[in-house]
C-alpha cells in the first residue's frame, strides 16, 4: 500500500535503532532526563501532587511503578505515570522546547513506569530506554512542525497535552517494541485522548495536561499491544474529516523518513530550554531584564529603593494568559510577567520561596505591582525563538534605566553549563532525598547507556 504520513510514522518508530543517537543527542538528552527527574522530585512536595497521588491511590490495583518522592509508595503502572507526570509540571519548572512544549515530562514518567511494569525477562536495557526517550521527543517535534501556530505561545490548546500524549505513545510503543502496525494504532488511539485548554493554566488543573499526556499515551500503546485499532490516516491531512489536524488551524503534515545511518534527531538541531526558577518560560525573559536594570539602579541610587521609582514598564508580547496584573496565588504569580519582573527587582532573584504565599502578597511586592505599565512593541512577538523582554523604571527624578533581555541563561540558545544543570537537580532533588541517593542518580544518568536493566532509574 502506498505510505502515508502516519504510516511513515509508525514505520519510524519501529525501526529506529540505538546507532542512530548521536552522541550531541544522548547527551542532550540525558540532561533532560536528569532534570526531569530533579523537577518531579520537588514537585512532588507540592499539594496538587498530594491531590494527585491521594485520588491514584483509591484506584491502584496493581501497584508496581514507583512515585517521585516517596519511597515505598507504588501505583498501577498508567496511574504512577499520571501522577509523576503531575509532579513534573506542578510548578511549571520543566524543560521547553520550540516550537513550544514540555517534551520530557510528557514522556519520561510513561517510561519510568512501564520499565517496571515489564518482567523480568524482557526488561529494556539503557540503550533501550533512552531510544524510546527520543522517539518520544522526535515525534513531538515533528508533530509542531507541522503547523506555523505552534511556533508562537499558544491560545488554544496546551501543547503537551496534544503533541505530548502521542509522543509518549511513541515512546511507550517504542519501549514495548510494538510492530509497524501497532505502532501506528497506538497514534491513531492516542489523538482520541489528546488535548486540554489554555484557560486552565495558571490554575491546579494545568499540571494534570502533563500528567495526562503522560498517562494517555501509555495507555494508548498498552491498548495497541492488546488488538485495539484507530484511523490509520490520523496524522494525515484528509479534506473534510479531521484527525490530528483537529488541534490546529494551519496543518501541513510531511512524512517522517525511517532512521538510516545518517538520521539526524531534531534534538541533533533544535536543543532545549531548561528552567533557573520554576514559572513560564516567558518570565524568564522578564526576570533577567529586571535584574540587569536592578543592577543599573543600585549602581544609581546606591541601593534599590522603590521610593525612587515613579512607573515600571514592562515591554512583552501579546499573551493574554501570561498577562496578570496582580496574580492571587501561585499558579497565577508563575503564569505574570508583572509579578516576576517586581518580585526580580525586590529580591535581586526568582526562585522556589519566590511564589509562597507570604511572598505573594507582600504589601512591597504589591505597591510595586501598582507601578507596572505594560507595553506591547510590535517587534516583540509572541514566540519563544523571537520575543525579548525590556524592563525600563521610570524614576521622580526624570532619570530612565533600562535593561533588556532576548536570550536568558538556560534558553536553548544559552544553555545552562553542566555545573548549572547539575546544580538545579542537586538543589531540587534535596527536598526529598539524602545526598548518596542524589548523587547516585546522577551517576546512573550518565551512565545510562549502560545500564543493563532500565527500571533501575
Amino acid at each position: 500500500p502506498e505510505e502515508t504520513v502516519t504510516s511513515s510514522f509508525a514505520s519510524f518508530i519501529h525501526a529506529a535503532r540505538p546507532e542512530h543517537l548521536s552522541q550531541t543527542v544522548r547527551q542532550r538528552s540525558k540532561r533532560m532526563i536528569l532534570d526531569s527527574i530533579g523537577v518531579g522530585l520537588v514537585g512532588s512536595t507540592t499539594r496538587v501532587f498530594d491531590i494527585a497521588l491521594r485520588y491514584c491511590r483509591l484506584y491502584s490495583s496493581v501497584a508496581v511503578s514507583s512515585v517521585y518522592g516517596k519511597p515505598g509508595v507504588k501505583l498501577s503502572p498508567t496511574l504512577a505515570a499520571f501522577t509523576n507526570g503531575v509532579a513534573t509540571h506542578s510548578m511549571d519548572f520543566d524543560d521547553t522546547w520550540h516550537p513550544a512544549t514540555h517534551p520530557s515530562g510528557a514522556v519520561l514518567p510513561a517510561l519510568l513506569a512501564a520499565s517496571q511494569m515489564l518482567p523480568p525477562s524482557t526488561k529494556p536495557n539503557g540503550l533501550d530506554f533512552l531510544l524510546a526517550f527520543n522517539v518520544g521527543l522526535e515525534v513531538q517535534g515533528r508533530l509542531m512542525h507541522f503547523s506555523t501556530e505552534a511556533h508562537d505561545i499558544p491560545k488554544r490548546f496546551h501543547p503537551p497535552s496534544v503533541v505530548g500524549t502521542l509522543g509518549s505513545a511513541a515512546a511507550t510503543a517504542k519501549l514495548l517494541s510494538l510492530s509497524s502496525a501497532q505502532c501506528c494504532h497506538a497514534l491513531g488511539i492516542a489523538a482520541s485522548l489528546a488535548g486540554a485548554p489554555m484557560a486552565n493554566a495558571a490554575t491546579q488543573a494545568k499540571p494534570l495536561h502533563v500528567g495526562n499526556a503522560t498517562r494517555l499515551g501509555l495507555e494508548a500503546a498498552l491498548l495497541a499491544a492488546r488488538g485495539m485499532e484507530a484511523n490509520p490516516l490520523i496524522l494525515d491531512d484528509i479534506p473534510g474529516c479531521s484527525g490530528f489536524s483537529a488541534f490546529y488551524s494551519v496543518y501541513q503534515p510531511k512524512p517522517l523518513s525511517t532512521p538510516s545511518e545518517h538520521h539526524e534527531f531534531l534534538l541533533e538541531k533544535q536543543d532545549i530550554a531548561f528552567k533557573r526558577f520554576p514559572a513560564h518560560l516567558g518570565m524568564h525573559w522578564v526576570v533577567d531584564a529586571a535584574l540587569s536594570v536592578r543592577n543599573l539602579f543600585i549602581n544609581y541610587a546606591g541601593s534599590f529603593s522603590p521610593s525612587l521609582i515613579r512607573t515600571i514598564v514592562l515591554k512583552i508580547p501579546v499573551s493574554k494568559y501570561i498577562n496578570r496584573p496582580f496574580p492571587s496565588s501561585e499558579h497565577q504569580a508563575r503564569h505574570s510577567f508583572q509579578f516576576n519582573a517586581c518580585a526580580a527587582l525586590l529580591d535581586g532573584e526568582v526562585g522556589l520561596g519566590s511564589f509562597s504565599e507570604s511572598s505573594i502578597h507582600r504589601q512591597e511586592l504589591r505597591e510595586l505591582l501598582d507601578k507596572v505599565v505594560v507595553e506591547h512593541p510590535e517587534d516583540n512577538v509572541a514566540n519563544f525563538d523571537k520575543m525579548y523582554g525590556e524592563v525600563a523604571l521610570l524614576l521622580h527624578s526624570g532619570d530612565v534605566l533600562t535593561g533588556k533581555c532576548d536570550t536568558f541563561y538556560g534558553h536553548w540558545r544559552k544553555p545552562l553549563s553542566k555545573e548549572s544543570l547539575l546544580k538545579k537537580f542537586r538543589a531540587n532533588a534535596s527536598h526529598v532525598l539524602p545526598e548518596e541517593k542524589i548523587e547516585a542518580i546522577i551517576t546512573l544518568v550518565d551512565n545510562l547507556e549502560n545500564l543493563s536493566d532500565s527500571s533501575q532509574l
